[in-house]
């Protein structure tokens, strides 16, 4: 499988998507019959070892198809980037577990929550975890989570990743938002269950040794990445949206046609110029870092920052496009049949995510700027 291989499978479904984009929303998860295509299409495999039957693209392969996926239903793109990325990560897991999740030929599928909100105790062989873990995309259709803990030894906190089977775990349906309403986002409830060591990695311990390229990526960037295309797709969405619209619309007041209002084609201009510059930016970004690996090269911290500064730029800028093309839309974008007022709620709704808070990433940058050596401030500088 080619990354234009990839490309036009996930392109041949993508009217599908489209038309299953407001039952999607009603639902409050992706539909069965939408998950099938992407699973047909070889969505959960892009990043997966080619050990175990995956593809193994490169991670722009699968933000390009979010991209364009997010053009219709930002939703279904976004659970794309956090599931596909998640087989990407299980790829630096100890092997092991890799065999437990995909041996005898299993395709199976796994969402997470990575905030740490719950209680990790040391056990022998392994560990105890309890709690209560949000924000599980695209929960309901997969058969394994990944959960974020924080150990407390004497000395230090160390933050894990545990892997659970299905029979580990609760789905809590508390998913009822405004925005990006289709990923299903529930809890995750765990109840004192015990995890082995193996089913364990810190986030970047395996980013310098693993024998295959794009394992050597970091793990802050690739998920950043995951969460940041569908922004750019949602912009490009809402710029083909508002351009369809003026082009087909009269001025309630004198019947003008809407094409001709120089302020329409401004904002249009605006929006298209900036959502291309910070997706070249982010694409470029990627490009090295991936060449980097593929040489076989270590990621300096300058780059592996900036992987997350244009990520960020690419979420802030592309809502603000959206915003722009929202404002001049007139009153008939809010109906709930226009899929205007949606890209617009869930391009918002995307900000909220931790990894994609503006002013903290771009105090990071700025911080680190001037200050090369400067210590972490927040734990989200330490996951680049």
């Amino acid at each position: 499988m080619t990354a234009e291989e990839f490309a036009a499978r996930v392109g041949a479904i993508k009217p599908a998507i489209a038309a299953r984009a407001a039952e999607c929303e009603s639902l409050r998860r992706m539909p069965d019959d939408t998950w099938k295509e992407l699973a047909e299409a070889g969505v959960w495999r892009a990043l997966k070892p080619r050990a175990f039957g995956g593809f193994e693209l490169e991670p722009l392969a699968l933000y390009r198809a979010q991209m364009d996926i997010a053009e219709v239903c930002p939703s279904t793109a976004w659970v794309m980037g956090v599931i596909g990325v998640h087989d990407w990560m299980l790829g630096r897991f100890p092997e092991q577990a890799q065999q437990e999740v995909w041996g005898d030929g299993r395709d199976a599928q796994i969402s997470s929550a990575l905030a740490g909100t719950g209680q990790v105790e040391r056990a022998p062989g392994g560990f105890r975890v309890s709690g209560r873990f949000p924000y599980s995309s695209g929960s309901h259709h997969c058969t394994w989570v990944v959960l974020g803990g924080v150990v407390r030894d004497p000395e230090r906190m160390i933050t894990l990743a545990f892997l659970l089977p299905r029979a580990d775990y609760e789905i809590d349906d508390v998913w009822h938002v405004a925005g990006l309403a289709g990923t299903g986002s529930n809890d995750i409830v765990v109840k004192d269950v015990f995890v082995p060591e193996h089913r364990t990695s810190k986030y970047n311990d395996l980013q310098r040794q693993h024998p295959r390229p794009i394992y050597r990526l970091p793990f802050g960037g690739v998920f950043n990445g995951g969460i940041a295309a569908p922004a750019i797709g949602a912009a490009q969405g809402m710029i083909e949206l508002f351009r369809r619209s003026v082009r087909e619309r009269l001025s309630a007041y004198g019947g003008d046609r809407a094409l001709e209002d120089p302020f329409a084609q401004h904002a249009l201009a605006r929006a298209r110029g900036a959502v291309d510059g910070v997706r070249l930016r982010f694409e470029r970004s990627w490009r090295e870092a991936i060449d980097r690996a593929e040489r076989g090269d270590e990621l300096p911290l300058e780059l592996r920052r900036q992987l997350r500064f244009d990520a960020n730029q690419a979420v802030e800028t592309s809502i603000g496009a959206v915003d722009w093309l929202f404002a001049l839309s007139g009153a008939r974008a809010n109906f709930l049949s226009n899929p205007m007022q949606r890209m617009f709620r869930d391009a918002h709704a995307m900000r909220g995510h931790a990894m994609n808070s503006h002013d903290k990433v771009t105090r990071m940058f700025g911080r680190y700027d001037l200050a090369p050596d400067a210590p972490p401030l927040e734990p989200i500088d330490k996951m680049i």
